[in-house]
């Protein structure tokens, strides 16, 4: 017995004392390869998964280091059933391979060919593959190698994908030297990426189709730019709204040798093709008379390299259509994998494995991203709403209590609190929002907001002309506000984390004088409201970000 931080049990669950001298490290170790489960104050427990054993074998870690890693941390011998469990499940991975054969082109073959016929006995391989060459080789429809690498997840015999990638359409991308300034008449400055960001882009090119994970703010349209320098080819960016596709523009424009004409705009107002496309994935995802033609029409291009941003938001025709793009190189761009609909298993069969996470403490003990002081306010209803909340259909529980009144006064408190800072108010029902934004007289933002608008605003925050903003689940994701040093949710899509970790990252670009950023969730005590908070924030807790309670009736007290 050593003195180890983690306890590993036989059901999969590791508990990591998080006080203990060695905590840090052993879940540094443990972080490829075991997924957090909860974070209270003493005791993280994660759970060791088929899909993040796979997720690590596929990265480049083999079950040995695996298994040196549980002994070494672990305060009491290992069960030896567990680490039997841990090898076996990562052997499953590579057991079967993808490889391009000189005369029959794509292929499955197979190292053990009990696997393949395990396999091909399945319906859901039938239609897939075609003839049978020999006993440990099957001819596979080169239209089918995505969803035939879904099928093979879900029956437990991940594939190792060696088919390697078509060249794509070249066209010359570097990296400047120098950043264009963002507003005329300043000096452009010389600039080089951060060591993370290039570890980020050689590992994802190392592995040739991936994942990179980056909080907020660290800068993932760097590490694409990078990616798109490597492979020199046309590129297919999806991102989630317009406005984030201008952003990608503009950032292109200011840190590549890309021109503004080399470089389209794919939405619902513009409909560009060019070397680089940046299209929506609310466009692509557009059906008319059932069918999804804009898909087709940028298929029909010989992209070398597709890169998703917010590929953890990633819809279920992007999905299908990624099943079909898997002879071009792919990168995702996310701040947290988490998916509240368990999809994570597609993320890793059709865009590839984890190939670069950096935990959010240390980009900010580098001083990339602002430190955050995480706090919830939870608000006691008055007698008159409890009574109403406790009668209610379930249905209508969460929008009665994530839209209490009481919830005005207490965002006006905080504002106050804060008069030299930019404010974001965030929150998911829209007449909450329209009461809050006549209640502060600050502007609002939300889906009906136009492109034109939502930019006149937000260039207006970012200058300081406007101090406060109302604003919809539509900033959730993929929006520049450096600025913004304060953010208040009042409600949100449930209990989802990733949203919580969108939200967080809107206020954590470094600020100029080092200052904290101030993230506030005000919660409605003794509802589901209060349940949804507490999940919303497991993905941060595990990152290190600690929430104070506060009453609101103490709020006066609290800085």
């Amino acid at each position: 017995m050593t003195d180890g931080p983690l306890i590993v049990q036989s059901d999969k669950s590791l508990l990591l004392e998080v006080d203990h001298p060695r905590a840090e490290a052993a879940r540094r170790a443990i972080a490829p390869f075991a997924e957090l489960e909860r974070a209270p104050e003493h005791v993280h427990t994660y759970r060791l998964t088929n899909l993040g054993l796979w997720n690590a074998r596929a990265a480049g870690h083999d079950a040995e280091q695996v298994v040196d890693t549980l002994i070494e941390f672990s305060r009491y011998p290992v069960p030896h059933a567990l680490l039997v469990d841990v090898a076996e499940t990562m052997s499953r991975y590579g057991r079967l391979q993808l490889v391009s054969h000189p005369t029959h082109g794509l292929v499955l073959q197979a190292s053990d060919r009990a696997v393949l016929a395990e396999v091909l006995k399945s319906k859901r391989t039938a239609g897939l593959v075609g003839e049978r060459i020999d006993d440990e080789t099957v001819v596979v429809h080169r239209s089918e190698r995505g969803h035939l690498k879904q099928v093979l997840v879900k029956l437990g015999w991940p594939a190792e994908d060696l088919a390697g990638y078509v060249d794509g359409e070249k066209h010359p991308i570097a990296l400047s030297e120098v950043a264009a300034p963002r507003t005329p008449g300043d000096e452009p400055k010389p600039w080089s990426m951060r060591p993370y960001q290039q570890q980020a882009v050689d590992g994802f090119w190392h592995g040739g189709s991936g994942v990179v994970v980056l909080p907020c703010g660290a800068g993932k349209t760097i590490v694409g730019a990078g990616a798109m320098a490597k492979s020199g080819t046309t590129t297919l960016i999806l991102v989630t709204n317009t406005v984030s596709a201008r952003q990608w523009k503009d950032e292109l424009v200011r840190r590549t040798t890309l021109t503004e004409d080399e470089i389209g705009e794919y939405s619902g107002t513009r409909k560009e093709i060019k070397p680089v496309t940046i299209a929506t994935y609310q466009v692509l995802t557009t059906k008319r008379k059932g069918v999804y033609s804009h898909l087709e029409l940028l298929d029909a291009r010989d992209w070398g390299l597709v890169v998703y941003d917010e590929v953890h938001l990633l819809p279920a025709p992007i999905f299908r259509m990624t099943a079909d793009l898997q002879a071009r190189r792919r990168l995702g761009l996310t701040a947290t994998l988490v998916r509240e609909d368990g999809r994570e298993d597609e993320v890793f069969s059709l865009i590839g494995p984890k190939r670069y996470d950096a935990p959010w403490k240390d980009i900010e003990a580098q001083g990339y991203i602002a430190p955050a002081d995480c706090v919830e306010v939870r608000l006691t209803l008055p007698d008159h709403e409890r009574m109403v909340y406790a009668t209610a259909e379930p249905e209508d529980k969460y929008r009665l209590a994530a839209c209490a009144p009481g919830k005005n006064k207490v965002v006006q408190q905080i504002v106050d609190q804060h008069p030299d800072d930019q404010v974001l108010v965030i929150g998911q029902y829209l007449d909450q929002l329209e009461e809050l934004s006549a209640h502060l007289d600050a502007p609002l933002i939300t889906g009906a907001t136009t492109v034109r608008e939502r930019q006149r605003l937000f260039d207006a925050f970012r200058s300081g002309e406007v101090s406060r903003l109302v604003v919809s689940k539509v900033a959730n994701f993929s929006i520049d506000l450096p600025e913004a040093s304060v953010a208040i949710q009042v409600s949100g899509s449930f209990g989802s984390r990733q949203e919580e970790a969108q939200r967080l990252g809107r206020v954590m670009r470094p600020k100029a004088d080092g200052r904290t950023a101030h993230f506030y969730a005000v919660v409605a005590r003794d509802t589901v409201d209060q349940e949804f908070a507490a999940h919303r924030q497991r993905f941060l807790a595990e990152q290190g970000y600690a929430y104070r309670i506060v009453d609101a009736e103490e709020l006066d007290e609290v800085k």
